[in-house]
């Protein structure tokens, strides 16, 4: 995941200019007020009424504008009993049972929740707490009652009934890289990522696994050094991110962000990209409708023309704030949202073409790393020091 550093909040400033109109009592009004009555004690007498009277407007009365008055935000904050410091990393829900979800992050942490997402409660898997390893649980996925959990050290845990009981799945010493991303793909099947481009697939709990790539990225592009990929040559680095496609395909970006790679159910290579950006690449990701988004360092949010995979993309406008913007989630075609530094999150409604700043997350003095949409009315927002926001709509 990527880790910008928080900077310092910014303070907002109400324009000094705007005025309060106050309408002038009529002639009538002022009239009406009995002569015996002092001005003074009556004004006073006025306002200690109308501090104890809750204002009530007649039904006639026209509703606040919705420019003048500020929306309710779509999130809420949750909050885990952990310990400050842990990054949160990824959440998954079981399918046959929605209010039945896992959340997982670094120091060990594993959440458990059964109502949604409202309350989580720590879990305790024996398999997985050894006195010699700090785990990072990088990745969960669900499909039926069948479950996967990742992490670094090289650790695979599997449950077959919801998440009741977990077993660790042994895994080869030889194994090129760090595991970053499992996808539960079927009854007995997953399908496994590491930090090199390894892809690994399994049909019989991970017992057995078989290699979906005949070769790590960094043999792909040392073989090929003349492929024309800037900063490919010698390559020796590893993935900073890795996303996959609700189809199968995979984006990744490398980790100095000056290229990208992108892999497809049958190839036998992953294929890298030159960066059609300046600056270098924070992420990339799906948009629901089967394009490619790419965020890069510095706030800067582009989407590709059209869908598929293509070196081709635009950039939009954001409201930033001048912080990094480091993931985005599409809730909906239409519907997406992105999260960022210093509590940066953003919102669009037409598909990425323009985005308006929601100040849900503005007093959170933390970042905000990843948004995740399990359906459209279940959403959630991860960032460092336990921040969980979920999505109320």
């Amino acid at each position: 995941m990527a880790t910008n550093s928080a900077a310092a909040s910014l303070h907002l400033l109400l324009p000094t200019s705007r005025r309060r109109l106050v309408p002038r009592a009529s002639h009538s009004q002022a009239d009406s007020t009995p002569p015996t009555v002092d001005r003074r004690r009556f004004i006073a007498h006025t306002a200690a009424a109308a501090a104890v009277t809750p204002l009530v407007l007649p039904p006639w009365a026209p509703a606040a504008r919705a420019d003048e008055t500020p929306a309710l935000s779509e999130w809420e904050r949750i909050y885990l009993p952990i310990d400050p410091g842990v990054v949160l990393l990824d959440i998954a829900f079981v399918p046959d049972d929605p209010s039945h979800g896992f959340l997982l992050g670094t120091r060990q942490t594993i959440l458990e929740t059964k109502d949604g997402g409202n309350t989580w409660f720590p879990r305790s898997i024996p398999s997985a707490e050894d006195e010699d390893f700090n785990y990072r649980f990088n990745s969960v996925s669900f499909m039926g009652k069948e479950g996967w959990i990742i992490g670094k050290p090289a650790i695979l845990l599997h449950t077959s009934d919801a998440g009741e009981s977990w077993e660790r799945i042994p895994l080869s010493a030889q194994l090129p890289g760090n595991i970053v991303y499992i996808k539960a793909t079927g009854e007995k099947s997953a399908e496994m990522v590491t930090d090199e481009g390894a892809i690994y697939v399994t049909s019989n709990r991970g017992y057995n696994w078989k290699a979906a790539v005949q070769e790590t990225v960094s043999a792909t592009l040392n073989r090929t050094v003349s492929s024309g990929i800037s900063g490919a040559s010698y390559y020796t680095g590893t993935f900073n991110t890795v996303n996959r496609s609700p189809d199968g395909r995979y984006v990744a970006v490398s980790s100095r962000g000056n290229f990208y790679l992108t892999w497809e159910p049958g190839q036998p290579f992953w294929q890298p990209h030159n960066r059609a950006v300046a600056r270098r690449i924070q992420n990339m990701g799906w948009r629901a409708d089967g394009g490619l988004w790419l965020l890069v360092r510095g706030g800067g949010l582009f989407l590709s023309k059209g869908t598929g995979i293509t070196e081709d993309f635009e950039e939009v406008q954001v409201q930033s704030r001048g912080f990094g913007i480091l993931d985005v989630g599409f809730r909906s075609q239409d519907e997406a949202w992105a999260a960022g530094g210093s509590g940066v999150l953003l919102k669009t409604r037409n598909g990425g073409k323009t985005w308006v700043r929601d100040k849900a997350a503005d007093n959170i003095p933390g970042n905000l790393y990843s948004v995740k949409f399990l359906g459209e009315s279940k959403g959630f927002v991860l960032g460092n020091d336990g921040v969980l926001l979920r999505y109320v709509g």
